[in-house]
């Protein structure tokens, strides 16, 4: 633990390689699973709760027919889609548990997203917003820790909404509705579960959109290279 100020320019270690890998990974994964997931919902375009929903159903969305150059393929098969969304949702869901088993073993999880008493109270909360408005990022005194908005921002992506989107689409899987046919009944039935596939995907994507936003901010340059090599230079203030 760093307990001084490091000077700008320092070079420090910042990710594991496990961290790394299951990043860029995950990256891929759900780049092909959002685009193909568009390209599923062009199929039937209205979402519904309960265990039953067809056309003539009431639907608590609508949702628009997405263009050919967000949707994976291109071109509207929903064949296609299905495989990319089928096989990409194993590379999401087998690489989050290594992921976590991995964070486990290394101490990743209690080390750098435990949250602190001290990090919760009103006045970190406000000094840390106002940081963020002035686009630092981080604690001079403490360059490897995440601040307490990244924290929060992780814990939810990792153990609420990547667990409800895979189990979610283990619901809606026919192999895995043959099989844990328990699922759907505590989802509240099939129509129920795919809404809330939807809404996680969509808080995912809008997660993504806006980590890339704060990527560019913080420097794009040192925050890439530090995903991929680990290395990661200090900042100035």
């Amino acid at each position: 633990m760093v307990t001084e100020p490091v000077p700008p320019g320092t070079i420090i270690s910042r990710h594991s390689i496990g961290t790394r890998i299951w990043h860029w990974v995950n990256a891929v994964a759900i780049f092909v699973l959002l685009g193909s997931g568009l390209g599923i919902s062009n199929a039937h375009p209205r979402l519904y709760w309960g265990r039953y929903g067809a056309n003539f159903d009431y639907a608590w969305l609508q949702l628009p027919r997405f263009p050919a150059w967000i949707t994976i393929p291109a071109n509207y098969n929903l064949a296609i889609s299905r495989r990319w969304h089928l096989f990409f949702a194993l590379v999401l869901g087998f690489g989050l548990l290594a992921y976590m088993l991995v964070s486990l073993i290394n101490r990743h999880f209690r080390r750098d997203l435990t949250l602190r008493r001290a990090e919760l109270n009103r006045r970190h909360l406000w000094a840390d917003f106002r940081a963020h408005l002035n686009f630092r990022f981080h604690d001079p005194e403490r360059p490897r820790d995440y601040n307490i908005f990244q924290k929060l921002s992780y814990i939810v992506v990792l153990f609420v909404m990547l667990p409800l989107v895979i189990l979610t689409g283990i619901a809606l899987s026919p192999g895995m509705d043959a099989a844990w046919p328990w699922v759907l009944d505590v989802l509240g039935g099939r129509q129920s579960a795919r809404s809330v596939h939807f809404i996680m995907a969509t808080l995912i994507g809008l997660f993504t959109i806006l980590h890339l936003v704060l990527v560019i901010l913080a420097g794009a340059g040192n925050e890439v290279r530090s995903m991929i090599t680990g290395r990661w230079r200090v900042p100035a203030e």
